[in-house]
């Protein structure tokens, strides 16, 4: 079910926009900072935290994966609100604080992939099984309904 590992998702996506607003008002923006990017980096280290010390069962992970897998598409169309042409004219700061942040991020991403232990187990082999048993029960039945 993915709607498991929503409520993990719902708590990092709100610390992270209250962190980036409270950013944004730091640096002296009236908006949000890099809100989604630090959500997605709490999720991170919730997943990490959670999932050694068996605080996140399988179902929630799963979960915690889906929405993940959402976030690029996410992040692409906040950009695409975000008033680009104006944040150019503000001069080559906006340019070199958007270099640093990809780089920043891209070493954080490698630091946590480092972290990782090294698996060639399949995250998702659990469902294999429960769609082997629906099928099994009902193999006449098409998985997706036929329209009519």
């Amino acid at each position: 079910m993915i709607i498991y590992g929503t409520a993990l998702l719902a708590a990092c996506h709100l610390l992270g926009i209250f962190l980036g607003d409270l950013l944004g008002a730091l640096v002296g923006v009236k908006t949000n900072v890099g809100g989604v990017g630090i959500a997605m980096m709490l999720l991170i280290f919730a997943r990490m935290y959670m999932e050694p010390r068996g605080l996140l069962p399988k179902l929630s992970e799963a979960g915690v994966t889906f929405w993940a897998a959402l976030y690029i598409p996410v992040v692409v169309a906040m950009a695409a609100q975000q008033n680009v042409v104006a944040a150019l004219r503000g001069g080559h700061v906006a340019i070199l604080a958007a270099i640093a942040a990809v780089a920043i991020c891209a070493c954080i991403i490698a630091f946590i992939n480092r972290l990782e232990p090294k698996s060639d187990a399949d995250p998702f082999a659990f469902l294999d099984n429960t769609l082997d048993n629906s099928l099994a029960n009902k193999p006449d039945q098409p998985l997706i309904p036929q329209g009519e």
